[in-house]
């Protein structure tokens, strides 16, 4: 009996400790856009944890701040009209160990962070603005002085914070959010389990400044997460698969598989590809979109296969798309910051069991399927894919690959080789 009132208590602190709400305008914090109260809001995030957990509540209003750390037991809450808008000063936001571009290295914080912060939730309905419009312009002028002296740039060579990134945490939930105008990266997942965005409204602009690498949902090296009524548009990827890059990734700890995501009844706008795996990518499993829609002009699903790393994609399923895009299929070699380190391995990719089913869209092109010559794909099935399009033909190298009811403009589907 002791030990029933034991656990019964616990569970009761624990749920008290949860729904303890910390109104950051009770603690100082001022209803202004224009002073910076990143150590303000942090003391907030601070006591709550000292006393506990809660969840750090963001009133109507607008809320400037650099990087914040969230601590274990406790959660973020935008309501109706609350605006958390990102400094756009690189000075706030630490240089820390972090995970960028599938590499374990030092990089800025994001403005909102979480590590080994199981149960973490960021829910709304109000807006998480990274006011990322300086670090978009800065980006622009470096890339176009490198190419006025001959010379290409990456994207880490211009300092730029992610909206969130969340590290290690199990249980996560995004929730009836608004997710806006981040410096880089939106929405960050690294060693994550069991994650839940759901109803999340992700976007940057490609006008009148385009966002660069500003990808809606970054999935890198996590287990069962699901992605469902979402809307993104963002001006790269709106969902990438990550993991890993190099000839030696598949070998280190701190990279490895993305498995079981499901994407579902979401609404895709303008971006680079709807669905992208490869880019920084070893090995992603059991990956299913379903019941989509897609209206841009952007390949629905993209295979980055990269010649310096090692990549094995299996089991992915693309079904029940609707809309206009551009590509079905867009499976080409990504030579983006290629670099075999030295190596003399021959890196190449593997990639099986994959279906693209029930299709019904307006299309640019149906797409191509090339990918490097040590690549190997087998089980590779179009079926009931109803597009329209003036570029119709396949462009596929590969024998593995069949076709039930596809058709294209009203004709069986023309693959040229």
């Amino acid at each position: 009996m002791k030990k029933l009132f034991s656990f019964l208590f616990t569970l009761v602190s624990l749920y008290a400790a949860h729904a303890q709400e910390y109104d950051i305008t009770k603690f100082g914090v001022k209803n202004d856009s224009t002073i910076l109260q990143t150590k303000a809001i942090q003391k907030v995030i601070d006591q709550a944890f000292a006393k506990g957990g809660g969840t750090i509540v963001i009133p109507k209003g607008t809320y400037l701040s650099g990087a914040l750390f969230f601590k274990k037991k406790t959660n973020l809450l935008l309501q109706d009209g609350a605006v958390l808008k990102g400094s756009d000063e690189i000075k706030n936001y630490p240089l820390i160990p972090s995970r960028m571009e599938g590499q374990s290295l030092d990089y800025y914080a994001a403005l909102v962070n979480a590590y080994s912060v199981d149960g973490f939730s960021i829910s709304g309905p109000g807006t998480i603005n990274g006011n990322g419009l300086k670090f978009w312009k800065t980006f622009w002028t470096h890339r176009e002085d490198m190419k006025k002296i001959g010379k290409s740039s990456t994207n880490l060579e211009v300092s730029r914070p992610r909206l969130i990134f969340i590290w290690k945490c199990n249980n996560v939930k995004i929730q009836n959010i608004k997710l806006c105008n981040a410096g880089f990266w939106t929405t960050h997942l690294y060693q994550c389990n069991d994650v839940l965005i759901d109803h999340a409204d992700i976007r940057s602009p490609f006008k009148p400044v385009k966002a660069p690498s500003t990808d809606g949902v970054d999935i890198d090296v996590c287990k069962r997460v699901t992605i469902t009524n979402c809307y993104i548009s963002v001006n790269d990827d709106a969902i990438v698969i990550k993991g890993g890059k190099g000839p030696t990734a598949h070998k280190l700890p701190q990279n490895g598989i993305v498995e079981d995501v499901l994407i579902e009844n979401c609404t895709f706008g303008p971006a680079h590809a709807t669905l992208t795996l490869g880019s920084e990518s070893i090995h992603a499993k059991n990956i299913t979109m379903r019941n989509c829609v897609v209206n841009n002009t952007c390949p629905i699903l993209k295979f980055k296969m990269r010649g310096d790393t090692f990549q094995l994609f299996e089991n992915i399923t693309v079904d029940n798309i609707t809309g206009s895009s551009g590509a079905v299929i867009d499976l080409n070699p990504w030579s983006q910051f290629f670099n075999l380190a030295g190596s003399k391995e021959k890196p190449f990719g593997i990639i099986k069991n994959i279906t693209m089913s029930n299709i019904k869209i307006t299309s640019t092109k149906f797409g191509e399927m090339q990918g490097n010559p040590l690549d190997q794909l087998s089980n590779f099935t179009f079926k009931n894919v109803e597009v329209t399009t003036e570029k119709p033909a396949l462009i596929n190298k590969y024998d593995e690959v069949n076709f039930e009811n596809v058709m294209v403009n009203g004709k069986a589907l023309e693959v040229v080789r």
